[in-house]
Order: structure tokens, then sequence, then C-alpha cells
């Protein structure tokens, strides 16, 4: 009996040490809206399976992301932003990059920016001028863009910038936007809030448009979705990478 105990006990340490090796390896990646829903969530399962590593996906945004890129804190860092669009946030937010040369980037796909609409919103369209007097609070009331007698309520994530900044200099020509929003912070939490308000509008990445939303035709935005490193990617960060560019092609939303 005790032998049966004791072989007992070997086969549980066996096991308990297969899954803490299991995840014991880990790669962390601070990122904006574009990159957690296009791409990172749509493969950390699959990725996770394949490898054996653990994703975690910390979503607070491209300022906060490379700050903890800098500090270590963070294995990489990904934003919807060109690397130089993403430099000039940074400075723009007062943190600015000190060594920009010793990041090393690369392309892990594009992100397409599309307007949210509450479902039962009948508008199916807007122009770039429409959309302009409705983000700049010039356009008050969906009637006058063709839909009900409502007011617009323009939602506003603070924690998407690079989808923000982007959105302002394409569609707004560089106005802001109206001060007069419902604040909200990430692009799940801007699409949850136009889903709770039949007068919402908001915008996000195309991959969080759900049955609970609906996106009009508009005129197009698009932008690259990049990964940062401190110098050259850890072993770990390279095998998200080759995953990404390789089978996780079939799981990320483009």
């Amino acid at each position: 009996m005790k032998r049966y105990g004791l072989v007992l006990a070997v086969v549980v340490i066996f096991l308990l040490s297969l899954s803490i090796s299991a995840y014991a390896q880990e790669v962390k990646v601070g990122a904006g809206a574009a990159p957690t829903e296009n791409v990172l969530k749509p493969i950390k399962e699959h990725f996770e399976k394949a490898t054996g590593i653990k994703l975690q996906i910390i979503s607070s945004g491209p300022k906060i992301a490379l700050q903890d890129l800098e500090k270590g804190t963070v294995d990489a860092a990904a934003a919807g932003l060109t690397f130089d669009d993403w430099m000039g946030l940074m400075k723009k937010e007062g943190a600015e990059v000190k060594d920009p040369a010793s990041l090393q980037q690369v392309t892990i796909g594009k992100d397409k920016i599309v307007v949210l609409l509450h479902k039962d919103n009948p508008v199916s369209k807007l122009s770039k001028e429409q959309l302009k007097g409705i983000f700049t609070g010039k356009i008050a009331n969906w009637k006058e863009v063709g839909g009900k007698d409502m007011p617009i309520i323009v939602v506003w994530g603070k924690l998407i910038p690079g989808t923000n900044s982007l959105f302002v200099n394409n569609i707004l020509d560089g106005e802001s936007q109206t001060k007069d929003v419902l604040e909200a912070t990430t692009a799940e939490d801007v699409r949850q809030n136009v889903a709770s308000n039949p007068e919402a509008v908001g915008i996000g990445p195309a991959a969080v448009v759900d049955a609970t939303v609906k996106s009009p035709e508009t005129p197009e935005i698009s932008r690259p979705i990049i990964l940062v490193t401190k110098g050259k990617p850890s072993p770990n960060v390279q095998k998200l990478i080759d995953f990404i560019k390789g089978e996780g092609q079939k799981y990320i939303k483009q």
C-alpha cells in the first residue's frame, strides 16, 4: 500500500511538473485596439496550442504599451500606426522615446477603421462631409443625415489614440472632435456603448463589429499594424511573429 502511495505521489508530481512547464513560457504584449482586436485576440488560443507559450495581451493603448516596453515590463508593443506616426504620438503625449533607433519593427497586419452605429439606426451611408459634421458637433441630429429625429451621441474612446488620430486626420481634416462626447475606454467599450444607445455613433477597428452594431458605408480608412521590440526579438516573440505571418493568417481579421 505504501509503495502504491509512493508511485501515485510520483505520478502526481510528474503531471504537475508538466502542467507548470507548459505555462512557464510566456510572451507579454502591450497593445492598442487594432492589434488587440484584429490580430492578437484571434490568434491567441491557436498560438498557445501550437507553441505551448502563453500569450498575455495587455490592452493599454500605444502610449503605455511603448512605455512598458521601455521599462521592460512587456516583451513587445503593438499598435495600428506607422512607426513615424507612433513616435509622433509619443512626442505629442509628452512621452518621447529617447532612442527610437533601438526599436525594431515588423508589420503584422492591416487594420480598417469603421464607423459604428446602433443596429437599429436606419442610416446606411455617410459621406466624409457628414462624418466631419457629426464628429465635430456641427450636425447634432440624425434627421440631418437621413435618420430618425433624435440627437446624436458621439462615443469617444480614451484608450484608442491611434484610431482616433487617423480618423481625425483623414476625416476631420485635423479639426478636433466635439467635446460633448460619451467617454469610453477601449474599442470594445466604444462598441458596447454604441450597442446600448440607439442615438450613438463611434469608431473602432473593423474586428469589433458584431450583431449588436452596424457599420454604414463610409470612405475607407486603413493603417498598418506594427509590432516593435527593443533590439532583436526574443526567441518567444520571434515565434509569435512567425506564427502571425504563417499559420495565424487564417485567424487574423483584416
